[in-house]
């Protein structure tokens, strides 16, 4: 089942979202994460941890990420634990997962070089 949640923003952020055969949220991003989608974004993030097991962010269309996308992502997490649910992100091009790494969200969050590896961790 996909769901297309569409464009935050036309052109700027396209954010879709399916699930996998055992619950799983797939969130899959397009474009760029900023303070333009990050309301959006936070909306399907905080739906996905309230109803699924766990989650998949899939970065690998993802050219840009700001201060507001990183926090979207804090307050996901933080939602996940307390839930006692997980967040994952996947297939981060190297500009994004710099950011991650710069602000330290890289030891936050697990992040994996692939979508199926995400789900297999």
């Amino acid at each position: 089942m996909a769901d297309i949640e569409g464009a935050a923003v036309p052109e700027r952020l396209l954010i879709t979202r399916t699930t996998t055969g055992d619950g799983v949220s797939l969130v899959l991003l397009a474009g760029e994460v900023d303070l333009d989608g990050s309301s959006q974004l936070s909306d399907v993030l905080l739906s996905c941890v309230q109803t699924a097991p766990g989650t998949v962010v899939d970065f690998g269309e993802v050219v840009f990420l700001d201060s507001s996308g990183i926090n979207v992502l804090i307050s996901a997490h933080r939602a996940a634990e307390s839930r006692g649910v997980w967040l994952r992100l996947a297939a981060l091009q190297h500009a994004v997962e710099r950011v991650l790494q710069l602000v330290g969200v890289d030891t936050l969050i697990a992040c994996y070089p692939t979508v199926e590896q995400a789900l297999a961790a």
